[in-house]
């Protein structure tokens, strides 16, 4: 097996007491014995969405994994992947895109010398980097076999709120995630595909026995417990009470945007821009985390 060189730095291997471990992970019938971590100890608050796909993706299925994800961005959701090749690191790096935190599930052990596969290497180091988390029941130098990928699967499937299934053909180990999901009683969604789609032949079968059809971030949203409509309602209570000038503000932060972006955005002196951001800051309104200025929920 081709070994990675000595010299590469990660975060050390940690392991998660079992008194940390998240309330749906204690719900399995099948817990893990352990689990050993790199990076930040996950935020159990958030909300957990699972995505998976197939390793070999149609150029419509990468699209649409990056598009919903971006519509995701500025909510306390959690990306979980495998960080395989395909729509796992697709899924993974549109979260880091997105300032979304996001769980990689390698099916072998943390040893970085272990971490599968190869190839994703660099996009496991970006996620503990931008404050994610590696995750692994496997001893550290466990390699990747065929056994491991579908036992880590019901890790994935179980720890969410739901599982999201971008494409999987009919004899995808995507569709093995989606059987754990609903075997805990989670929320199982599929992306309508092409009746004549070879990479979408399993996640249309899934919609035919019962999967809740995505077709929108909006979509995912509500399957994950997000009240849009009381939301648009106190966005609208927020924009009443503001200046002329705050409103303007608040109606080009639809969406997170780094203060560069919003002073281009707004084509208003930068010296008024950075008050009245202040000012909004103060009162509430707005707040600016890792970089990106949005509206405070």
């Amino acid at each position: 097996m081709l070994k990675l060189k000595k010299h590469i730095n990660m975060e050390e291997i940690k392991k998660l007491q079992k008194e940390d471990w998240p309330e749906n992970i204690l719900e399995m019938a099948d817990l893990p014995k352990q689990l050993h971590y790199r990076g930040q100890k996950p935020d159990w608050g958030s909300i957990f969405l699972t995505v998976v796909g197939s390793r070999k993706y149609s150029q419509y299925g990468k699209e649409v994994c990056q598009k919903l994800i971006e519509g995701l961005k500025g909510y306390d959701i959690t990306i979980v992947s495998g960080l395989a090749l395909g729509i796992d690191a697709i899924a993974h790096k549109t979260a880091l895109e997105n300032n979304l935190k996001t769980i990689a599930f390698p099916g072998s052990g943390l040893d970085e010398n272990f971490i599968y596969p190869k190839s994703n290497f660099a996009l496991a180091k970006g996620i503990l980097k931008a404050g994610g988390t590696l995750l692994s029941e496997y001893e550290h130098k466990q390699e990747a076999t065929p056994w491991t990928f579908p036992q880590r699967n019901r890790i994935m499937a179980g720890l969410s709120r739901a599982t999201l299934v971008i494409e999987a053909t009919e004899k995808s180990g995507t569709l093995i995630t989606a059987r754990l999901a609903l075997e805990y009683n989670r929320e199982v969604c599929a992306v309508p595909t092409s009746i004549f789609s070879f990479y979408g032949k399993g996640s249309n079968k899934l919609l035919h026995q019962g999967a809740t059809p995505i077709t929108s971030s909006q979509d995912l949203l509500q399957v994950l417990g997000f009240d849009l409509e009381n939301q648009e309602a106190q966005l609208k209570i927020k924009f009443d009470d503001c200046s002329k000038e705050e409103k303007l503000i608040l109606e080009n932060l639809k969406e997170p945007k780094s203060r560069d972006e919003l002073i281009q955005n707004l084509k208003m002196p930068v010296n008024q821009v950075n008050i009245l951001l202040s000012s909004m800051e103060i009162k509430g309104l707005i707040l600016e985390s890792l970089g990106k200025i949005q509206i405070k929920d």
